[in-house]
Parts: structure tokens; sequence; C-alpha cells
């Protein structure tokens, strides 16, 4: 049985992996799931309180970081408050209508919410790229941070 476990695990970690640039899977919970799934198999020998407080810390920034990357992308190019608003939301209404509504849903909101507040549709599709761009480095922080995860994992692994 624990072999099977051992391997759901594994299949967890490589899913969310995978999860951190695929917006339709939920990659950094999945690879925390899969780090969690092994420290409870081995009876936390090796992944104690503290190491998975310290993976679980860093795996609530990358979540984190994720919600806020396509808010920060459309800051950045000098968005108005109500295109920030609109990325935010386009970017929770759009994690319900899969990699479509992931790609589109933050541009849409960022680009509705800045034709609200008066601008231009030359200037509010500035915005709603800025928040393309953001999104883009929102995916590489995830990616970097999910990769962190797994290190620590290893690391514990070996040394814990």
């Amino acid at each position: 049985m624990d072999i099977a476990l051992y391997l759901l695990a594994a299949l967890l970690m490589l899913g969310g992996l995978a999860g951190t640039v695929l917006p339709a899977l939920p990659g950094i919970p999945m690879v925390f799931g899969g780090i969690w799934l092994v420290a409870a198999v081995d009876h936390y020998r090796h992944l104690g309180l503290w190491w998975l407080l310290a993976i679980g810390a860093l795996g609530a920034f990358g979540v984190t970081v994720d919600f806020i990357a396509a808010a920060f992308g459309a800051k950045r190019v000098g968005a108005s408050p109500p295109a920030l608003w609109g990325a935010s939301l386009g970017t929770l209404v759009g994690m319900f209508f899969g990699i479509p509504g992931l790609l589109l849903g933050p541009f849409a909101g960022a680009l509705l919410g800045e034709l609200s507040s008066g601008t231009s549709v030359l200037r509010s599709t500035h915005v709603g790229i800025g928040t393309w761009v953001g999104l883009l480095l929102g995916a590489l922080v995830k990616l970097v941070i999910s990769f962190v995860m797994v290190g620590l994992f290893g690391l514990a692994m070996l040394f814990g």
C-alpha cells in the first residue's frame, strides 16, 4: 500500500509542476498535497512540522502571487483603479471557464475597467496587454516556487 501512496504522491507533484504553467490544474496545491502525502506515509520522520510549515508558507505565497499577478501587470502600465478591479475580477471569473477564461478573463476585465474610466480603446488595450504580461510573470514565479518546494522536499528527505 505504501508504494501505491508514494506513486500517487509522485503523480501529484508531477501534475502540480505541470499545473504551474497549465491554468486548468491547481499546480502549487497539488505539489504541496504530494509532499504532505509522502510525509504522512513516512510518518513524518523526514518531513516534520517545520519542514511542512516552511513549504506550505512558500506555497501560500505562490498562490497569492498567482491571484495578484494580473492586477500587478495592469498597475505597472499605469492602469486606473477600475482597471485593477477589473483585472482581479476577470481573473476570478475566468477561473470557472478553463484555459480560455484564465487567459481572456484578466485581459477583458482590465480592458473593460479601463474603458469604464473614460480612456481610449488604445489605452485600454495597452492596459489589457500589461495584464497579460503580469500573468506570464506570475506563472514564471509560480513555476520557480514549485521547484523550490520540491527542492526543499528533497533536502528534507535526504537530511531530515
